[in-house]
């Protein structure tokens, strides 16, 4: 998701999807330490959803 689509979105929204988020990379960290993740890719793309994410929460609570 692009840093103007989660703008649209309000702080609560933004928490959850983190919260989902985290769950994600902790269980592709599992995936990846047993040796079934296929696409290690994701990891990587998951820490920089949640990377952007907090920046717009950031800016929010800045502008305010």
């Amino acid at each position: 998701m692009k840093a103007v689509e989660l703008r649209k979105r309000d702080k609560k929204e933004l928490e959850k999807t983190v919260l989902e988020l985290r769950k994600k990379l902790s269980d592709l960290r599992f995936k990846f330490s047993s040796g079934k993740l296929k696409n290690v890719k994701e990891i990587n793309s998951s820490k920089k959803e949640i990377a952007r994410i907090f920046t717009v929460l950031k800016e929010t609570k800045e502008a305010k």
